[in-house]
Parts: C-alpha cells; sequence; structure tokens
C-alpha cells in the first residue's frame, strides 16, 4: 500500500473545511457513506473518470499514518482507500490548485 493518498475535491469544498477544521467530504462522497481517496498512481485515472472539465479544483495530500483507512475493491478490483469517518484537516501534508489542459484534463503536480 502506498504512503501518501491523494483527495480531489472542489476549492470551496476545502475552504470550508479550513474554517471547521473537518473535512466531511464531497457530495459523492457523502452518498455513498465514505471519502473517496486515490494513490499517485490511480489519481491520474481518477482525474479523468470523476473531474473531467471540472473548474475551482485543489488535490489534497495525506499521509496514510494519519487516516484510519478501509482499502477496497473498485475500478477493475483495484484497492482503493476509504475512510469510513471525518477527515481532520490537520492531517494534510500538501495541497495544489489544479488547472485543466487543452483536453479539459485536471493537469497534476506530478
Amino acid at each position: 500500500m502506498s504512503d501518501k493518498i491523494y483527495k480531489i475535491c472542489l476549492i470551496q469544498e476545502w475552504q470550508s473545511a479550513c474554517i471547521t477544521g473537518i473535512y466531511k467530504g464531497s457530495q459523492v462522497d457523502l452518498e455513498d457513506g465514505f471519502i473517496h481517496f486515490s494513490t499517485q498512481q490511480q489519481l491520474s485515472a481518477t482525474a479523468k473518470k470523476h473531474f473531467h472539465g471540472q473548474k475551482n479544483l485543489i488535490l489534497v495530500e495525506f499521509d496514510t499514518k494519519n487516516v484510519s483507512l478501509t482499502w477496497e475493491p473498485s475500478r477493475g478490483g483495484e484497492l482503493f482507500p476509504h475512510l469510513y469517518q471525518e477527515l481532520p484537516i490537520s492531517g494534510s501534508e500538501k495541497t495544489w490548485l489544479l488547472t485543466l489542459d487543452e483536453n479539459n484534463a485536471p493537469v497534476l503536480p506530478f
């Protein structure tokens, strides 16, 4: 399993979390009952599939030591990190504002 996990969300969702200290998840997270994360290897496919054409996105990095994760099969049976509780933002390590490329795909920092 990876040491770092990543969450793509709307900037305004992250800004709200910074005010309260807790990230409760995106609308999809709330509907599914857990917060979706990706490893660095999964991130590009996640960005293309779920965030194509979306503006005002931020990428947030977390260390897996700071988050109580459940690794569950998702796309193609690949294990993805899920969190079944609210997320204290104090566990975040880095953030990046994401832009879109000429094909409207989010541009990742790595």
